[in-house]
Formats: C-alpha cells, structure tokens, sequence
C-alpha cells in the first residue's frame, strides 16, 4: 500500500481549524493557572481528562457514533494517552507552579522543532528539507534565549519548571506523529480523541490518588470550577476533535504549527487576568522561534519568491 499523502499547505478550512484549535489551548495556559490556586496538578490533570472524556461520550451517544471494540484500537489509544495525555499534561501543570502561564506557552511553542525532526525519521512524507532545517536553528537557538544562562547554568527554581515544559513539548510531538496511525486505522477523529481521553482517565487515575489524596482537599471555589470545567471541556474535548482531523490531512509538522499560535492568547489572558509580566529573554527567544516556525511552514518565503519571479511590467 502506498504511503498516505499529507498535505505540504494547508487550506482554508484547515488554517480556520488550526486557528479555533489554537484559542482553544492557548486558554488552557490560563485555566491551569486559575485551578492550581486550590488544586494540586494531578488531580487538575485527573478531573481534565475525565470530563472530557465524559463530554466526548456523551456526544458521541447523541450522534450514533461507535467506539471501536478490538483490543488494536484500545492499545492504540493507550499508547497515545501516554504520549498525549498522562506525561505532557503533568509535566505542564507541575510545569506552570513555577513557571508563569506566558512563558509556559512560549516554551511549548518549540513543540513543531521536535516534531519536524521525529516525523522525517519515522514518517516517508514529511521529510525535513532545507527551510525546515533552518527553522530548527532558529528554534533551538530561541530556546536557549529564554531559558538564559543563569538556567542553563543551574538545575533548580523556574528552570526546572521550564524543562518540564520542554519536556511535555517532545512528548506532544512524538503523539503528533503517533496520531497518524488513527487515520489509517479507519478510527473517526470524534472516536479517537473519546478513546483517548477514556484511556488517560483510567491510567492517571491511580497515580493521581497516591500522590495527592484528593479525599483530604476542601472543596474549590465558583471560579476554580468553572477553570476546570473550561478546561476539560473546551481546551480538552472539543479541542482534541480539531486535533484528529487536522492530523489526518494536513500532517504532524503544519499540525504542530498550533503551538506558535497559542502563546497569544496565553500571554494576553496572563497579563490581562493574571498580572504576570514576561522578561525581555522570553520576548527574544519568542522572536527566535516565531523565524523558525516560519521556516518551517516555507509558505511567506515560497510567495516572496513567486512575487520576486514574476516579470515586471
């Protein structure tokens, strides 16, 4: 069977996907942040993918949809809780207890880096090519801006914040990759991203309940609940049907682009909301990434290249 085709530029209805999918995390950036004034990060985490996955269940009820019953989806769908639910959902959460929601958003910005050099060793249609390779330049060498030297230099404080972070992004690219197994497994994005979540319910659950013994907790206040609640159903669920159909069409690498739209909505909701304030290393680094997700995506680079061949009238 040939590999499957995955589009190089995305098309309207793509780029309005992409769009919607990047509010929809940036503001998780935000609801994190207000949960974790009352709750621990597991049990933010824990309640995260449950109601979405209660959400997803019952919309695909309501819409006949059939969950897939053999045990090649089921194993599918734990190896990507793993990869997309379970390591980078607690290494963002624990992440943001040290690091401000701004700077949390901006680092996971570098999550197309990784995912351009996973998918060309693993995939046979998104190879890396020369604009690619200058935009992972550019995005190493934005990481290192913000992390800054004294990070670079000492292991404790904000820095080990931020390498959680960095570590959620690989984790999120490495699921990017692994998601194009759904589509071939003939599974609907609304199937996926609900057995998904059922998955990563079922394996944070008992991890969830030795670390933070949820049943000691007070009860959250109005806004906590309302944080979890946009959270898991619009930052998780709804979220994650946009991301299985992205993925299925435009690939891992333009699917990752997400990730450098989401640092905008993040950084207004924190400055606006939460009075957090970025230092001028995180703006710099953020400049540095912006260059190589350009670079990446090759689209301003291939028009200005098409307008400067055109001949001059």
């Amino acid at each position: 069977m040939p590999p499957t085709t995955i589009n190089r530029s995305m098309n309207t209805r793509e780029w309005t996907m992409l769009l919607v999918l990047a509010l929809l995390w940036g503001c998780s950036f935000f609801f994190a942040a207000v949960a974790l004034r009352e709750l621990p990060p597991l049990t933010i985490v824990f309640l995260r993918v449950l109601l979405a996955s209660l959400t997803l269940l019952a919309a695909i009820a309501i819409m006949g949809i059939a969950m897939p019953r053999d045990g090649r989806s089921w194993w599918a769908f734990c190896q990507m809780a793993i990869l997309n639910n379970v390591i980078p959902f607690v290494l963002l959460v624990w992440g943001q207890t040290r690091v401000a929601s701004g700077v949390a958003s901006i680092l996971i910005a570098t999550t197309p880096i990784f995912t351009t050099i996973l998918a060309h060793y693993v995939t046979s249609d998104e190879k890396i090519t020369v604009l690619r390779a200058v935009g992972v330049f550019f995005g190493v060498a934005g990481v290192v801006v913000m992390l800054g030297t004294a990070g670079l230099s000492s292991f404790g404080g904000n820095f080990l914040g931020e390498l959680a972070i960095l570590g959620a992004a690989v984790s999120y690219a490495a699921s990017s990759v692994y998601a194009r197994r759904f589509n071939k497994l003939g599974i609907s994005p609304l199937a996926s991203a609900t057995g998904l979540l059922i998955t990563g319910s079922v394996l944070i659950f008992p991890i969830m309940l030795v670390t933070d013994h949820p049943w000691t907790l007070p009860l959250p206040g109005v806004t906590v609940i309302l944080a979890v609640l946009g959270f898991a159903v619009l930052s998780t669920a709804i979220a994650y049907i946009f991301y299985f159909k992205i993925v299925a069409t435009a690939g891992a690498t333009n699917l990752m682009l997400v990730t450098f739209l989401m640092p905008v909505t993040a950084i207004l909701l924190g400055v606006i909301v939460l009075d957090e304030t970025l230092e001028p290393r995180h703006i710099a680094g953020m400049a540095l990434i912006a260059v190589g997700l350009i670079a990446i995506d090759g689209r301003l680079l291939r028009g200005l290249r098409r307008r400067e061949a055109q001949p001059a009238e």
